[in-house]
C-alpha cells in the first residue's frame, strides 16, 4: 500500500511538473551559472524570483542539488498559488498568457544556465558541449536501433570527424563487461599504430582501423588531450 501510494504520488508530480520536464529535457545544469542569472543559494537548493503582468503574479522557480527544476506562480492579489495554465484543456487567453510567461522564463534559464545532455556520462557530454562551441556544429543520431550513437561532421567536407557510441565494453576487451561510451577520431596511420599500445586506446569500433582509433571515455584521460585529438581528427576531414 506506502508503494502504491508513493508512485501515484511520483506520477502526480510527474504531471504537474510536464511543463518543467519537457523544457529540460536533454539538458543537464551548469551550478556555476545559476548564481550569476540571479539565483540565490538556500536550504541545499537554488532559487529564483520574478515578478510577471505588473507585479500580479510571483514565478518562483527551485533546482535542487540534482539537477531537478520544478516553478510555483503565485497570485499576489488573492496571496494563493496559481495552477490554472497547468490545466491541459485549460485555453483561455488569460491561462494561456500565464503560462506563455512561464515558459520563456523558464527557457531563459535553461538557455543560459544548462547545457545540452546528448549523452550518457559526463565526460561524453562535456566534449560533445566543447566541439559545438569550438565547431558550431551538433551530433546527428543517424540509427534508430543505436540511439546513442551520435556522428559529428565537418560543415565544409560533410565528412564525418567524430563518432560517440555506447556499447558492452567487453566488444574492446573480452575481459571486461558494462556498458561504456567511446570515441572515434580520425588519425594519422603512424600515430594510431603508436596510440594503440597504450592504455583506453582500441583499434577502431566499428570502423576502418587504419584511419580511425577508438578512445575509451572514462575520465582516464582528461578532456583537452582528446580534443587535441579530435581538432586534428577536424583537420584530417577538410582534406
Amino acid at each position: 500500500f506506502i508503494r502504491r501510494k508513493k508512485r501515484n504520488k511520483n506520477k502526480k508530480n510527474n504531471k504537474n511538473n510536464m511543463i518543467e520536464n519537457e523544457i529540460i529535457k536533454g539538458k543537464k545544469v551548469n551550478f556555476d551559472h545559476l548564481l550569476s542569472y540571479g539565483f540565490k543559494e538556500k536550504n541545499n537548493r537554488y532559487e529564483y524570483e520574478k515578478s510577471i503582468l505588473d507585479q500580479h503574479f510571483l514565478v518562483s522557480v527551485t533546482i535542487t542539488k540534482n539537477g531537478q527544476l520544478t516553478g510555483k506562480i503565485w497570485d499576489n492579489h488573492v496571496n494563493d498559488e496559481y495552477t490554472a495554465f497547468r490545466i491541459k484543456d485549460q485555453n483561455g487567453e488569460f491561462a494561456g498568457h500565464i503560462r506563455e510567461e512561464y515558459q520563456q522564463i523558464l527557457q531563459d534559464i535553461v538557455n543560459r544556465c544548462f547545457n545540452s545532455n546528448y549523452f550518457l556520462y559526463d565526460q561524453t557530454n562535456r566534449l560533445a558541449n566543447k566541439i559545438i562551441k569550438q565547431y558550431g556544429n551538433k551530433p546527428e543520431f543517424l540509427w534508430k536501433k543505436n540511439p546513442g550513437f551520435g556522428i559529428f561532421r565537418n560543415v565544409v567536407s560533410k565528412k564525418w570527424y567524430a563518432a560517440f557510441m555506447n556499447i558492452d565494453q567487453n566488444k574492446l576487451d573480452p575481459k571486461k563487461n558494462g556498458e561504456v561510451e567511446i570515441l572515434n577520431v580520425k588519425l594519422n596511420s603512424n600515430k594510431i599504430k603508436e596510440l594503440g599500445k597504450k592504455k583506453v586506446f582500441y583499434p577502431a569500433y566499428h570502423m576502418n582501423k587504419k584511419n580511425w582509433i577508438t578512445i575509451l571515455l572514462n575520465d582516464t584521460m582528461n578532456d583537452e588531450l582528446i580534443m587535441e585529438y579530435i581538432n586534428e581528427s577536424y583537420l584530417l576531414s577538410e582534406k
